[in-house]
């Protein structure tokens, strides 16, 4: 715990000095930004930094690196690559939070909202609306830029240029990944009608593991272990325990997509459910029901629910056993990594940690 206070502070001053020395270099652009860099830092404020205590685990599966004295160099190119990776994860939130239309994340405005309300409250001429998307595409576009110059840095540290190539893989495949996962997840959305269960679970499964599973742990498991100059073996290790923990935190995510406490999540309770997100929470559910409710279902998932509709839909869900199928998948990964890490050719010390945060992001309640 100790470890994981520190590394979050850590992480918070490195993100706090990336964006103030952005800011400095982009004073000559004048005040009228402000808004646009405030909420970078407002946004990038607090969050379980889960991407970058993983990157920072994987690293120390392969090498030694002592996170209780200074930030000597070695240790400063492991920060910038976690840190890259949170700067990732906000941009892909707030372009999410377009796509899904969503008007709060983590108990607050969703970025496109709140520059629409800035537009409202300025008086300014043209649609609120199309500002706050704007607005929100060209920060996510903004912290990626961030996140590639971090990453980038972090490779120019590294004592091998194998290993920085190496680093650099990853990364830009997990960036691929997410995007096509993304469409993916919109795509599924679109369509008219639900697929056979087995066709459905495999496109729900698809989208669970490419827009979020495997670059929630990982990715960043493979990017701080291929910094540290991992062999294959390592590597390989660490993806066998990596992508059924990340299947596990999203399993858990798309639980509390649909029954989190909205005091808690910072999400409204259902939201998955308004958005007519086909889970593989969703797709469980509905292949245990009979005929008519299946067609009641599916009438309102993806639709303006009501309070009462959102209860009716949670209680349908859990009585159809998809919840608990969902708690066995997530036990069931879990044990999965657990066998995975306890036979890994990594540092021991190292292995314990990361059995411990997978714990930690499966059974987290936000």
């Amino acid at each position: 715990m100790q470890d994981t206070t520190r590394l979050a502070g850590l992480i918070q001053e490195r993100i706090n000095d990336t964006v103030a020395r952005h800011r400095e270099r982009l004073e000559p652009l004048g005040p009228d930004t402000a808004p646009l860099l405030d909420e970078a830092i407002g946004f990038l404020s607090g969050g379980k930094r889960f991407r970058a205590q993983f990157a920072i685990l994987g690293y120390r599966a392969v090498r030694g690196l002592d996170i209780d004295g200074e930030v000597d160099a070695e240790f400063g190119a492991v920060l910038d690559a976690a840190c890259a990776l949170e700067l990732f994860h906000a941009a892909a939130l707030i372009h999410d939070d377009v796509i899904d239309r969503s008007d709060t994340r983590r108990g607050r405005l969703s970025v496109h909202r709140l520059f629409s309300a800035l537009h409202s409250r300025g008086g300014w001429k043209g649609a609120a609306d199309h500002f706050g998307l704007a607005s929100a595409i060209l920060l996510g576009d903004l912290l990626q830029s961030w996140a590639d110059e971090l990453m980038q840095a972090a490779c120019d540290a590294a004592p091998d240029r194998g290993w920085a190539l190496r680093t650099r893989e990853h990364f830009n495949r997990m960036r691929s990944e997410v995007a096509l996962g993304q469409y993916l997840d919109v795509l599924e959305e679109q369509r008219t009608l639900f697929a056979e269960h087995d066709v459905q679970l495999e496109r729900s499964t698809r989208v669970l593991v490419y827009k979020s599973a495997k670059y929630s742990v990982e990715a960043p498991l493979l990017i701080g272990a291929a910094l540290a100059g991992a062999n294959e073996d390592q590597e390989a290790a660490l993806a066998e325990f990596g992508l059924p923990v990340g299947v596990a935190f999203q399993l858990r995510d798309d639980l509390l997509g649909v029954f989190g406490d909205a005091e808690v999540t910072g999400k409204p309770a259902g939201d998955d459910l308004v958005e007519g997100k086909r889970t593989v929470l969703v797709t469980l559910a509905r292949e245990n029901l009979p005929g008519t409710q299946q067609r009641i279902f599916d009438d309102l998932l993806g639709t303006e629910l009501d309070g009462d509709q959102v209860a009716m839909m949670q209680r349908t869900i859990r009585e159809s056993g998809a919840v608990d199928q969902v708690e066995e998948m997530i036990t069931r990964n879990v044990d999965r990594a657990t066998t995975a890490i306890g036979r890994a050719p990594i540092r021991e010390n190292a292995a314990r940690m990361l059995a411990t945060l997978a714990e930690r992001a499966a059974r987290r309640t936000a």
